[in-house]
């Protein structure tokens, strides 16, 4: 039996072997994160509009999105040490325990009334923010990172949608809206088990792994604060965009049924899959073509030039949209692209790559948890915006501003990224390739 605390030894043999095991160890990373968005995500599928408005007016599923948000984000701000100081073991082990963690809070969610049971959602949303941390560790670090990495964030672009739709499904078989969350979760224990067992089979990087994308070390406190003194510059302006980004991506994906209500597609479980589908397989594609990029500076360029293309895309698909230019699919198909290809880079290739450029050993996941932390801050605070500021305005025109806001902000923060690393490193780059 494989166990889920010590990794499988490497596969010997040919190098057939090793792309068939890293293949599988890709599928694996896709499904145990595709796994865990079915008990984080499964409660937004409902409105809950039976509830009265509690906390000073607030509606409760707007509180119970509060509540998850912030234990997700606490969550992340401990990952923060946690995910840069943990090692290779163990992980499966500590994967399946906080999910299942969070599935006993979902079953107090089911058992304890309402308003008390806004608790639980907090404490559903706490153990999952370390999740893509720990899963993401068995993919950095390779030449194929970003291969590996699209395939990975292409989980939570299907996922979200896919587990609303069985969440749908879960409703029309009589299971009401407190006991809808749970029950969609078990049904996915057997996919996170089998999963895990695949991640633990995957090969460790290989030597020529980490002399093309350095070796992936623990960051203890000394190397994480050496790292933002010297790249804090460029943190502040990458971070800043990904705030933006978190908060339009949760408002879309949160929000998705009363959007879908609004355009008069409400009460259709598909509607969730079919928007998101083609905007996973674009993402997919047009990420993991990074990987032909072997040049790190070039390639960290490059994605902030997909991220910036993502933010044009999201205003652009907006403007058409308002000009009678595009249907309401369309229209959530191609924001959710231009949003998944500006976010997607922040939770995968741009933080790999840019350890590569930078020659800083360390871990990615380091840098994507402060990213994390600092998103579902700018999350919350649009949720109450959305709550006290511009409470009677209707769903629709507030995402429509939001997009608009967000595509101009994002486009202009990374153009001075991109700036800060052609100066920072440009010239080092250039005298390397010379020495070449």
């Amino acid at each position: 039996m494989i166990s889920l605390i010590h990794p499988a030894s490497p596969p010997s043999g040919s190098n057939p072997g090793r792309k068939a095991a890293l293949i599988l160890g890709g599928i694996a990373a896709f499904s145990a994160y595709f796994a865990m968005y079915a008990f984080r995500k499964p409660f937004a599928a409902a409105t809950f509009a039976d509830h009265a408005s509690i906390l000073g007016g607030l509606d409760y599923k707007t509180v119970l999105l509060i509540a998850q948000v912030l234990g997700y984000a606490l969550s992340k701000l401990i990952g923060i040490r946690v995910i840069a100081e943990f090692g290779r073991r163990g992980r499966a082990l500590a994967i399946l325990g906080l999910i299942v963690t969070s599935w006993v809070a979902l079953l107090l969610f089911a058992i304890i009334p309402a308003p008390w049971n806004v608790a639980c959602m907090f404490l559903n949303g706490l153990p999952l923010g370390m999740i893509w941390g720990l899963v993401f560790s068995y993919v950095e670090g390779r030449r194929v990172s970003e291969v590996l990495g699209a395939v990975l964030c292409a989980s939570f672009i299907i996922s979200s949608g896919a587990v609303k739709s069985v969440a749908v499904l879960v409703m029309e078989w009589g299971v009401g809206e407190e006991w809808m969350p749970a029950v969609t979760g078990a049904l996915f224990f057997p996919l996170l088990l089998v999963s895990l067992v695949l991640l633990e089979r995957m090969p460790a990087p290989d030597a020529r792994d980490e002399a093309e994308r350095t070796a992936r070390v623990p960051m203890l406190k000394k190397d994480r604060v050496a790292f933002l003194r010297n790249y804090g510059v460029a943190m502040v302006l990458l971070v800043s965009g990904y705030v933006l980004l978190t908060a339009m991506r949760d408002f879309r994906d949160n929000f998705a049924a009363e959007l879908w209500t609004a355009m008069g597609y409400g009460g259709d479980a598909a509607v969730f899959s079919a928007s998101e589908l083609p905007v996973a397989a674009v993402a997919l594609v047009a990420l993991g073509a990074l990987m032909l990029i072997r040049d790190n500076m070039r390639a960290l360029l490059a994605m902030h030039a997909i991220i910036f293309a993502g933010a044009l895309l999201l205003g652009a698909a907006t403007l058409a949209f308002q000009m009678g230019l595009l249907g309401p699919l369309s229209y959530m198909i191609l924001t959710g692209a231009g949003l998944y290809f500006a976010y997607t880079p922040f939770n995968a290739m741009l933080f790999d790559r840019m350890i590569a450029a930078i020659g800083h050993a360390g871990n990615a996941g380091f840098l994507i948890y402060i990213a994390d932390s600092s998103g579902y801050v700018g999350s919350v605070a649009l949720l109450l915006y959305r709550s006290f500021g511009a409470a009677k305005m209707d769903w629709l025109p507030f995402y429509i501003d939001c997009a608009y806001w967000v595509a101009g902000a994002v486009a202009l923060l990374t153009l001075c990224s991109a700036l800060y690393f052609h100066l920072r490193l440009g010239k080092r780059h250039a005298h390397v390739l010379a020495a070449a």
